[in-house]
């Protein structure tokens, strides 16, 4: 058969068919598998012609063209299909870079517990949106179900892994997209009162134990920066603290949660100062610890000094105890102390939750608030705590025609008035 009588880019290749192309500034042949019959040529020389428009476009997509392609290869675009399994080690893997253990630890426990349910050979593929929805259900169904904010945590963190999956060319659309997470009933603060906070301090058993948990009411500070404390971070004649680092229930050593968190000076009410002078009778003149912290960016630490103002050896003389509380264990003296005094259950977590409740009760500033316990914004403390704001409606009035009401007009009614009461 003639060369006149092929379209252009159509060759006979061992009785079958074949086009080329140009791709990325090289010229691809890609084999049809068709016999050569002047109606495959014909379809085949449309093929090529789709095939060079959409390369124009920006919109050819080599693998779902060419799955079988060598050509693949060539290009670093290999085959992608994918399973389950290997997309939450790829997705882990690269996630390490831009979290720190602590999240990446959750990121493995929720892996660990969705991968069975999605299945863990499965396609990424073959996953539907409909197995997705029922896989929800099934997470809150039945007495031990999960919660609303752990199942909706669950999806969206493995929505994360399949939409890392479309970003890289495994699959077109993120099977989680048109899921919407669950209503859940809003967590009311549920501070303690203050009758309840005498009784909460008289039942514990330490002096220490006293100040961890006064000062941890009188300043509203996480946990993990709570048992990472130091003294050299604090400053008892300005009356101040700065909070320059956090300790993970990993046992390492990073900067606070978030970048409002860190070195902020958080200032000092007198029962928290108080609390400090006490606990300074015990630790201020401890051993020092050159502790490593890691840095947001990935790889980077720095070390800093440490003499820490919280230590459970001064509790529990036992070997096996450090010279630092771990994050999650003083919710356990939290537990007993409540316990002993027989107050109604709470988490430990209230601690700072009867902080921002008690100042703003007080009048306190919500901007104020939002700076001394690291958040970026007032608006995390008008959604959480609104209710518990005092109403100064009233103060604010006066405050605001005393300081205003030198700088406005003379009204009418006012010359009226003085002329009535020379009369």
């Amino acid at each position: 058969m003639s060369k006149e009588s092929y379209p252009t880019g159509v060759e006979n290749h061992g009785k079958s068919l074949r086009i080329w192309f140009i791709f990325k500034g090289k010229r691809v042949r890609e084999n049809l598998g068709v016999p050569d019959t002047a109606k495959n040529r014909k379809v085949a020389g449309e093929l090529r012609t789709s095939v060079c428009f959409a390369i124009r476009m920006g919109t050819f997509d080599y693998a779902a063209q060419f799955p079988n392609s060598p050509n693949l290869k060539t290009f670093g675009i290999g085959k992608k299909d994918i399973t389950v399994k290997d997309l939450s080690e790829k997705w882990l893997e690269l996630k390490r870079m831009e979290i720190c253990a602590n999240a990446i630890n959750r990121y493995e426990s929720v892996v660990r517990s969705m991968l069975p349910r999605v299945g863990t050979n499965k396609l990424v593929s073959s996953v539907t949106r409909e197995e997705l929805l029922y896989i929800r259900k099934d997470m809150l169904a039945g007495d031990k179900g999960l919660s609303v904010v752990t199942v909706n945590y669950y999806m969206t963190t493995i929505a994360g892994m399949f939409q890392f999956a479309v970003d890289n060319g495994y699959v077109s659309e993120n099977p989680f997209n048109g899921i919407k997470p669950l209503k859940r009933a809003r967590i009311e603060p549920d501070p303690l009162t203050r009758d309840e906070f005498v009784r909460f301090i008289d039942a514990c058993k330490h002096q220490q134990t006293k100040n961890l948990w006064s000062i941890a009411v009188y300043t509203g500070l996480r946990h993990g920066e709570l048992v990472s404390l130091a003294w050299e971070d604090i400053d008892l004649k300005t009356g101040t603290m700065t909070i320059r680092r956090n300790y993970t229930k990993l046992g390492d050593f990073t900067l606070p949660k978030t970048e409002a968190g860190t070195d902020r000076v958080v200032h000092l009410i007198k029962p928290a100062i108080d609390a400090l002078r006490n606990q300074a009778e015990m630790t201020r003149l401890g051993k020092q610890y050159q502790v490593e912290v890691q840095l947001r960016e990935y790889g980077r630490t720095v070390i800093h000094d440490c003499t820490f103002v919280f230590n459970p050896q001064l509790v529990k003389k036992s070997g096996s105890v450090g010279y630092l509380y771990k994050a999650d264990s003083v919710g356990d003296s939290w537990d007993a102390a409540l316990k002993r005094s027989g107050l109604r259950h709470r988490k430990a977590y209230q601690s700072r939750h009867t902080y921002a409740c008690w100042s703003l009760s007080a009048g306190a500033n919500p901007s104020f608030i939002a700076s001394q316990m690291g958040h970026s914004s007032a608006q995390m403390v008008f959604n959480v705590y609104g209710a518990w704001m005092a109403d100064s409606s009233s103060d604010q009035i006066a405050m605001l025609n005393q300081k205003l009401s030198d700088f406005a007009p003379p009204m009418p009614q006012d010359a009226c008035h003085a002329k009535s009461s020379i009369n």
